[in-house]
């Protein structure tokens, strides 16, 4: 096991004091949750006992005016813009048994595989001739023996090199096992975007129970990733837990104890945090039978609380719930989803299907990236493939120091129309490409004038054959 820094524990995941909070605020008075959703529509945030004040709401009437400052906070600093992007999974070799997932190692009704690097470029390939731009690579917490962690590196290399007319891969993002600091230098100097990883849980006890064996029995080396990425100058990171291991209450206030040291420490808390729910997986009870499933209403409440807790931070959901699902909560407080995945290696080459046989889980959303888009835009909703903050180094602290005034927009809107736009003349179907055009010319006319006319001129540009405009 490599050297830990002294500083790197888990102390900071405080479960007496989230039982304190949570037992604080089992029944908070309806004037306590009006002056919260006060105090989050003015963007400032909310701590730990605030948010947990918002948990245990179910009268209707709370309930829509929770879901309604979600919605106005939401549009207040993202807009109208959804963040598309596609996983692409390399390999489903794994050293961990983690009883809720299809990759664990003692699993035999999986069918174990790892990509090629000539594999890796026609996944690749496939997903830029679809129109993607952002790829999140994902492996299982094993590589082959003979390269080891240089697959991953080799992998990203791979992906960014691909091109086809006029498309590209403009950023990789990677989900992968915990890294030692220098490892984590080494995934910097490939122009990795984010790294992304998931705690699965934060309460140990649980964590102990679904984690059995391999390297992800040490919860603090996990838990701790992220302080020894930021050492490393990987100042952009993505977090969450899997829902439905532990209570979603406790997951929540743990979360925020994550984020509240992350700023303390390095000055800047994650970029974005996922919300997975377990859906079902081969070789695996656990994952068709929950220990702690949430329903419906929770996830739209998680999302909800998160939005106006975290105001700033990207939430990230993926097409493990349902096309409708999805859609009803981007009103909510996500802004950024996965289109047309596939969770199995090979996944976009081979017929186009998910194979459950190799595949880490099942999907609820099936749609192809062509109909998420052409449904996302039909609601009012801008797609947008940015990848500007990332290549003009506008990550971490610098990001956030332009997102809390609201600066960030007068880069993000322009971006967004220039990446959509890219879309509809290289790849969209004629519906879509109408329904796109018209969305265009109709938001426009809401922006404000400096911004509107950085817009124009950039789609100008696009339209005039030039790609990958951004500011």
């Amino acid at each position: 096991m490599p050297d830990r820094d002294d500083a790197d524990s888990a102390d900071h995941i405080d479960d007496d004091e989230i039982e304190r909070i949570l037992a604080a605020n089992r029944r908070p008075d309806r004037a306590r949750v009006r002056d919260i959703l006060v105090k989050a529509r003015n963007l400032a945030g909310l701590d730990m006992s605030e948010a947990a004040a918002l948990m245990p709401l179910s009268d209707p009437a709370l309930l829509a005016e929770l879901f309604a400052a979600a919605n106005e906070v939401k549009n207040a600093i993202y807009g109208r813009r959804i963040v598309l992007f596609s996983p692409l999974y390399v390999s489903n070799l794994c050293a961990n048994e983690c009883l809720y997932c299809a990759f664990r190692v003692r699993n035999r009704e999986v069918r174990r595989r790892v990509l090629s690097m000539e594999e890796i470029a026609d996944e690749t390939l496939a997903l830029i001739e679809q129109g993607h731009k952002r790829v999140l690579l994902v492996a299982g917490e094993a590589y082959p023996a003979q390269e080891g962690f240089q697959y991953v590196l080799d992998a990203i290399r791979t992906i960014y090199s691909v091109k086809s007319g006029p498309g590209e891969i403009r950023r990789v993002n990677a989900n992968i096992a915990p890294l030692t600091e220098d490892e984590f230098r080494r995934l910097k100097e490939t122009g990795i975007g984010t790294f992304q990883l998931f705690q699965e849980t934060f309460h140990r006890e649980t964590y102990a129970k679904v984690h059995v064996a391999g390297r992800k029995t040490d919860y603090a080396w996990r838990v701790t990733a992220f302080d020894r990425a930021m050492r490393a100058g990987i100042d952009d990171c993505g977090i969450g837990v899997l829902f439905g291991l532990f209570n979603w209450h406790y997951e929540i206030l743990a979360m925020l104890q994550q984020i509240r040291h992350l700023e303390k420490r390095f000055g800047v808390g994650p970029h974005t945090i996922s919300v997975p729910r377990i859906e079902p997986a081969i070789g695996s009870d656990m994952a068709r039978h929950p220990p702690a499933a949430v329903s419906d209403i929770d996830f739209r409440k998680i999302v909800a609380i998160l939005r106006l807790t975290v105001p700033y931070t990207g939430i990230i959901m993926s097409t493990r719930e349902t096309a409708n699902l999805r859609q009803e909560l981007f009103a909510l407080g996500v802004s950024q989803i996965s289109g047309g995945s596939r969770t199995n290696p090979g996944g976009y080459t081979e017929a186009g299907a998910q194979n459950d046989g190799e595949a880490q889980f099942s999907l609820g959303d099936q749609r192809t990236l062509g109909e998420v888009i052409r449904d996302v835009a039909k609601l009012g909703l801008v797609p947008s493939f940015c990848t500007g903050c990332y290549r003009l180094g506008r990550t971490g602290k610098d990001f956030m120091d332009l997102a809390k005034p609201g600066d960030i927009r007068r880069h993000c809107d322009p971006n967004a129309f220039s990446t959509f736009q890219e879309y509809l003349i290289d790849y969209a179907s004629p519906e879509t490409r109408t329904v796109g055009e018209n969305l265009i010319r109709k938001e426009l006319g809401n922006m404000e004038p400096p911004v509107r006319l950085r817009t124009e001129e950039m789609l100008s540009r696009v339209r005039s054959g030039k790609r990958d405009v951004f500011c």
